[in-house]
């Protein structure tokens, strides 16, 4: 009996091992099965993300075409430039020559342009490259250009620093017509008694100031800015005259002196 039990115990020590092992490789198999499940799940997930965020990358990126329309100068004379080539430029657009000088474009003729020069027009000849800026012609405006002299594009020439100003205004802008102007009903004190008790000029009005060369026209015009100064020192706003003084082919050197 005793050997009988013995063999008994031995059989089935014998055979517990393997159907533990085959009960435990029987449940680890479902949990292998479903981790690789789940990392394979989470890799094509993951794939699936990196390609989306790829495709929104390149289709929110607007294509840049680094194109410039570029003419050539057929002729320069007298601060106009004839040019060639510039089919789409704009009225009043900027230009900028190979010789780094910039112009307005006016004259918008079918086979040329012609370019107004800001600067000496003796350092462009004939050939030489203009390129669209695709911009209009602007200049700054501003209280702080009161005292200050500057060229034809609102850049300080006086010594002073540059022009703190964020106001800007196109240089084309249409004048308004005769119905919203003001009629002309304030007379301005030139402080010449000469001119005030002869030619009476009202704020407002336009007066031509003719003469041959060396008459003073020039002290003329300039004397009466400077008696304007009592009433711009003034608190009255409504007495203060501004005044600018546009120099047209005089000489570089002497405006600002003036």
């Amino acid at each position: 009996m005793s050997m009988i039990s013995a063999r008994l115990a031995s059989s089935v020590a014998r055979t517990l091992p393997k159907a533990a092992t085959q009960v435990a490789c029987k449940a680890a198999y479902p949990a292998a099965s479903l981790a690789a499940r789940k990392l394979h799940v989470s890799a094509t997930q993951r794939s699936a993300e990196i390609s989306s965020i790829l495709e929104e990358r390149i289709l929110g990126v607007a294509p840049k075409a680094d194109l410039e329309e570029t003419g050539r100068v057929l002729s320069i004379g007298d601060g106009i430039a004839r040019v060639y080539g510039l089919n789409n430029i704009q009225a009043d657009e900027m230009v900028e020559f190979s010789s780094g000088l910039k112009g307005m474009a006016l004259n918008l003729e079918p086979d040329n342009v012609g370019v107004v020069v800001f600067g000496n027009d003796k350092l462009i000849k004939q050939g030489d490259i203009v390129k669209r800026t695709g911009a209009i012609v602007d200049v700054p405006v501003g209280d702080q250009l009161l005292g200050r002299v500057v060229d034809a594009l609102g850049n300080a020439i006086d010594g002073k620093g540059a022009i703190n100003t964020k106001d800007r205004f196109r240089v084309g802008i249409k004048a308004p017509g005769i119905i919203p102007r003001v009629s002309v009903r304030e007379p301005m004190q030139t402080g010449i008694k000469a001119v005030d008790s002869l030619v009476p000029i009202g704020r407002g009005q336009r007066e031509l100031i003719i003469g041959d060369r060396q008459t003073g026209k020039t002290a003329l015009a300039i004397d009466t800015i400077i008696n304007q100064k009592r009433f711009n020192d003034g608190q009255d706003e409504s007495k203060k005259l501004y005044c600018i003084y546009v120099a047209i082919g005089q000489n570089v050197r002497l405006s600002p002196r003036l």
